[in-house]
């Protein structure tokens, strides 16, 4: 194994407690970082599934469209908070791979203190601009007024679910992928007690779902700060002194990750507005699909903050034939478990509009997603994958154009094409053939800079 530097420059082999991925089975490691990342995201998915199935109860579509509106400005919060967090993951665990643990810990707190004010900006602007945002995405009539219900109180806990994140991510940096696992756990978890006794029990509606979502994350946020500061003593004292001399290390990685990520929420916001154009069954129908997914394929999304640190540890220590294995098991590890979560939605293809109190066309373009279009999520699993590799190999920027590629000429081409035939089920349609083409050319890219570097070193 090759050695590494400690802080003051005197080499020595890595520590397992410092990096170790950079030993044992790389299939094994990526299936124990895969499920577990995907436990915590898929919490966090799950926490908009389960506000999303609770308010269905109410029977209204309008408040059903409501949410999918306003969980498109959440959506950007959690996108740009992700991108600090892909930030914070991908430089703790280089420095660990390197060995220097300080370094790694005084990341890991300059991007908490970053994370924390975007997140306190993105709360004030939600409150102070709901309407015109949530008029410019096409809602409108009794459906804007709920959704601005739900952002006014969901927005408080921006810069506290953008803090959580941070801490899951320098978890899972670490090593740690239980504790990672925990902090988006836990927010599942009260949302589940909560929303029904805010919803019902107290007659809240809506604004109990928000109430909810709030508290949720702050709980998250303790847990995660419990991990990494008192369990790994890996969060040090804020400083705007330290954070000046990280920030353009953070920022290198940060912007375009955030950059990739909120292509994804502008993939949801124009999804929506074409949607509008069909009314609000069409809407609720592309709501309930944005929320199934992730829950659903949660383990494909959890692909790139998974695979991530492997890749960056060995990459940190020089082992290139162990980020290559790397990425060929995250590839088959996507393939394989989006064709059995494929086939479940399947068998459940009729059943999935009736979770949501769903019919008519709303209904039937569920169950055409179920019966059609999961396998698309075989090539944005490949893409994840990819992402992965591109952030921790010094090739951010590819990320963000394959994602914003994706989110654009990707999905506006196809769908405005197959939509103008064949209505709202070209529309969805589209979306998934314009993924799949975009993904498969992701994974071509990151295989072959993965190849270069490794005949290079």
């Amino acid at each position: 194994m090759k050695r590494t530097r400690t802080d003051t420059g005197r080499p020595r082999p890595p520590s397992p407690r410092q990096a170790r991925f950079l030993s044992g089975s790389i299939p094994r490691h990526v299936l124990a970082m895969a499920l577990m990342g995907a436990i915590g995201l898929m919490s966090m998915f799950a926490v908009d599934l389960a506000d999303l199935w609770f308010i269905s109860m109410l029977g209204r579509v309008e408040t059903t469209a409501g949410i999918g509106f306003a969980g498109i400005l959440a959506f950007v919060n959690i996108s740009i908070a992700l991108g600090g967090g892909i930030a914070a993951g991908a430089l703790v665990a280089v420095n660990l791979g390197r060995g220097r643990r300080i370094r790694a810990r005084k990341f890991a707190t300059s991007s908490l203190l970053v994370a924390t004010t975007v997140g306190l900006i993105l709360s004030l602007a939600a409150e102070t601009l709901t309407r015109p945002i949530l008029s410019s995405l096409g809602a409108g009539g009794v459906t804007l007024e709920e959704a601005a219900t739900y952002l006014r109180i969901v927005a408080i806990g921006f810069p506290l679910l953008a803090s959580a994140i941070i801490f899951s991510f320098s978890l899972r940096a670490i090593g740690d992928a239980r504790r990672a696992m925990y902090v988006t756990l836990v927010t599942a978890i009260t949302n589940a007690i909560l929303d029904p006794i805010f919803i019902f029990g107290l007659d809240m509606g809506i604004a109990g779902a928000a109430t909810a979502t709030v508290m949720a994350n702050l709980l998250s946020l303790l847990v995660g700060w419990h991990g990494l500061s008192r369990i790994h003593g890996m969060l040090g004292t804020p400083s705007l002194l330290q954070l000046r001399r990280d920030a353009a290390d953070i920022a290198r990685i940060a912007i375009p990750a955030t950059l990739t990520q909120l292509a994804t929420p502008f993939l949801v916001a124009y999804i929506l507005f074409a949607s509008a154009r069909f009314g609000d069954e069409v809407v609720a129908a592309s709501t309930i699909v944005n929320r199934l997914a992730p829950v659903f394929f949660g383990v494909v999304f959890s692909l790139s903050g998974a695979v991530g640190p492997i890749i960056g540890q060995n990459f940190g220590a020089g082992h290139m034939d162990r980020v290559k294995e790397t990425f060929i098991a995250g590839i088959i590890f996507a393939t394989g478990y989006t064709l059995i979560m494929a086939g479940i939605l399947f068998v459940f293809r009729e059943d999935a509009p009736r979770w949501f109190s769903v019919s008519g066309e709303a209904a039937r373009l569920v169950t055409f997603f179920c019966t059609w279009l999961t396998w698309s999520w075989i090539f944005t699993g490949g893409q994840f994958v990819a992402q992965a590799a591109f952030n921790n190999l010094g090739k951010a920027r590819w990320s963000t154009g394959f994602n914003w590629a994706r989110a654009t000429i990707g999905t506006i081409v196809p769908v405005e094409i197959l939509s103008a035939f064949q209505g709202a089920w070209g529309l969805f349609a589209g979306s998934a053939l314009g993924s799949s083409l975009v993904g498969l050319i992701a994974t071509w890219a990151a295989w072959r800079l993965i190849s270069n570097l490794a005949r290079d070193t």
